[in-house]
């Protein structure tokens, strides 16, 4: 099992973001710099995080990105889920009623997501701005 890329920037952009003061704008080149990327990659996981309604954008030459929700409502799961998508990691290739496979696995991923969805990025983002205090 394993997260893509696109889910560890998109991670990390949202605690760049969560540092950022309260409705100031950063632009796709800026946040793109912060992770050494292609502006053009960012912007393709910041459409992902605006349709998910993670993030707001701002068109225009002063336009940019910041939270759309309350920091303290955005969970790791929100931003795996903008990414990722909400699938099930594991499909059952032997189609039968009552998989005891598939249960185990389907409770496993049940007790990851709540995990997931229990860690708020404001905590990270918290504890990464003290630590550059």
């Amino acid at each position: 099992m394993r997260y893509s890329k696109a889910t560890n920037f998109a991670l990390h952009t949202m605690v760049n973001l969560m540092l950022q003061p309260r409705d100031s704008l950063v632009g796709v080149q800026e946040l793109a710099e912060m992770q050494h990327l292609s502006p053009t990659y960012l912007s393709k996981i910041l459409t992902k995080l605006a349709k998910a309604g993670l993030i707001e954008s701002t068109p225009g030459a002063k336009g940019g990105y910041k939270i759309a929700r309350t920091k303290h409502e955005i969970s790791f799961l929100d931003v795996i889920n903008a990414t990722e998508g909400d699938t099930s990691l594991f499909d059952c290739s032997i189609h039968h009623e009552g998989c005891l496979i598939e249960k185990v696995m389907w409770q496993a991923e049940e007790n990851m997501k709540s995990e997931l969805k229990s860690k708020l990025l404001i905590d990270i983002a918290k504890e990464a701005e003290s630590k550059h205090k």
